[in-house]
């Protein structure tokens, strides 16, 4: 438990910054020994605790997160101004730090109350969703959506939770023989097969590239009484594919609505650990109480499925050296090489996160972001990597390959099978991601307070050291089985998610 009387929150004895627990005015002591702030320094953001000579490097975490462009001063705020990224160079010892996972007895692992769909997994939702091909059949798929979700059209199917319409910007003016146009099909069939979803209805305008019967030959979908396609020029326009899709969507509604939950081991969970909005408390509060959660997940037969690649720029090496086997941590590795050179050849670098807010909240380097991101991981051993949107098949905690844009991130997360995310904020984020349930978890009790029709779990106690590491975990542990058992989330609550369907898009649009 962390002393909560001090201003500052020194997290590794190497570390030569501590951060501020809250705004320490200039002159002020910091609580460390004889250290006195020498300027202000704001809640969140790091002050030094030893002298840093113009290129040094500076650690936090007990980990380099970059280097001093000036000397620095004990008592010095550090940031923007005199701080640099580093490239990120490390040792990758292979599987190295990989430990036997005291697995939960069978006999005493938690179960949740889910939706059996059989070869299919669980459900912790069961919507009917309307899928786009391109971007020309969102209209009409919206349209769609609103009759049931507007009109009281599911009067009388009370165990159906909504009609989503998963619309897009894409879908056509792209090579069907390139990586962009594999991700998209990759995604949509991913959502379509997904076990939150009790139905699924699939609409094309008809002259795209993005054609749905490809979809369904490469992928071995087959419609069905609970899905079926269509497109708008065959149906004669818009007006007549609504209604002649309305009447199709009618159709699913009673065995849809049969579908009820029953106990479901842990093994059938699959969630998606993710962070944005991210400050200087969320290495230290949110991110590594999720660690924690996830572990027990792990520990109890489940998947954790970690993601952004761009913010394990810098701390991959503490992931590749919990590989379960070298190809696991070489496949990592060669995700990054994908984007170093993804990024250079788009004039871009992975520096360019952390982001504006992120910078506000104490962030500096994406070594230093991506030091508090991976602790969402936990201690599990890596099993897998995924590129973006594949199927999750391996147990346990595994990684996708996605952007750390977090509506495409956790679209990839939720076409590979995840049916519960949660989402740490320090700054304050508030999407939701139909038809996945969103927990979202505060780094801090200020944002927590402010925003607290938007949260769902205060992780601040962590840093007044009203609560433990393993304390917060735990309670993250019983809301995700809580939430996959039916509790709504605070996002459920406003029906906010059926904007954060956001396939990647990779490559030239022409």
């Amino acid at each position: 438990m962390l002393e909560a009387s001090a201003p500052i929150i020194l997290l590794h004895p190497d570390d030569d910054v501590a951060v501020a627990r809250r705004t320490i005015q200039a002159g002020a002591p910091a609580g460390h020994g004889a250290l006195h702030a020498a300027e202000n320094v704001g809640r969140g953001h790091k002050i030094a605790v030893k002298p840093v000579p113009a290129g040094g490097e500076v650690r936090k975490y007990g980990q380099v997160i970059g280097i001093a462009t000036v000397d620095i001063a004990p008592g010095a705020h550090v940031h923007l101004h005199n701080l640099a990224m580093v490239p990120s160079v490390h040792e990758h010892r292979f599987g190295a730090g990989v430990e036997d996972v005291m697995m939960v007895p069978e006999a005493e692992r938690r179960t949740f109350l889910g939706f059996d769909r059989g070869a299919g997994g669980t459900g912790t939702r069961n919507y009917i969703g309307v899928i786009s091909s391109v971007n020309c059949s969102a209209t009409v798929s919206r349209a769609i959506a609103d009759h049931f979700n507007k009109a009281g059209g599911l009067e009388g199917f009370p165990n159906i939770d909504g009609v989503v319409a998963l619309t897009h910007g894409g879908g056509c003016a792209l090579n069907n023989k390139s990586e962009g146009y594999r991700v998209l099909i990759r995604t949509i069939q991913g959502y379509a097969r997904h076990p939150n979803f009790g139905g699924i209805l699939m609409i094309g305008l008809g002259c795209e590239t993005n054609q749905i019967a490809p979809i369904l030959e490469h992928y071995k979908l087959e419609e069905g009484d609970r899905f079926r396609t269509m497109n708008i020029q065959a149906y004669g326009g818009t007006r007549k594919t609504t209604e002649a899709a309305i009447a199709m969507i009618k159709e699913m509604l009673p065995s849809v609505n049969e579908a009820r939950r029953t106990p479901q081991p842990l093994s059938r969970l699959k969630l998606a650990l993710e962070c944005g909005g991210s400050d200087g408390y969320s290495g230290i509060s949110a991110n590594p109480a999720l660690g924690h959660a996830s572990d027990l997940i792990v520990r109890h037969g489940g998947t954790t499925v970690l993601s952004e690649t761009p913010e394990i720029y810098g701390a991959e090496h503490l992931l590749t050296r919990r590989a379960a086997s070298p190809a696991v941590a070489q496949k990592l590795l060669d995700r990054i090489d994908w984007w170093r050179d993804y990024t250079a050849r788009n004039g871009d670098e992975l520096n360019n996160n952390p982001s504006f807010g992120n910078k506000l909240g104490g962030l500096t380097t994406i070594l230093e972001k991506s030091l508090g991101a991976v602790a969402k991981g936990g201690s599990m051993p890596l099993k897998a990597v995924y590129e973006f949107g594949e199927i999750v098949t391996e147990p346990g905690f595994v990684f996708m390959d996605t952007p750390g844009y977090d509506p495409v991130a956790v679209t990839g997360q939720v076409a590979g099978g995840c049916n519960v995310i949660c989402f740490t904020t320090g700054r304050g984020s508030v999407s939701g991601f139909k038809p996945a349930p969103c927990i979202k978890i505060a780094t801090n009790s200020e944002m927590y307070s402010h925003m607290s029709e938007d949260m769902d779990i205060d992780c601040g106690g962590i840093l007044t050291g009203a609560e433990t590491l393993e304390e917060s975990g735990a309670r993250i542990f019983e809301e995700v089985i809580a939430v996959a058992s039916g509790r709504q989330t605070a996002s459920e609550l406003y029906d906010y998610g059926d904007n954060e369907f956001v396939p990647w898009q990779i490559g030239a649009v022409t």
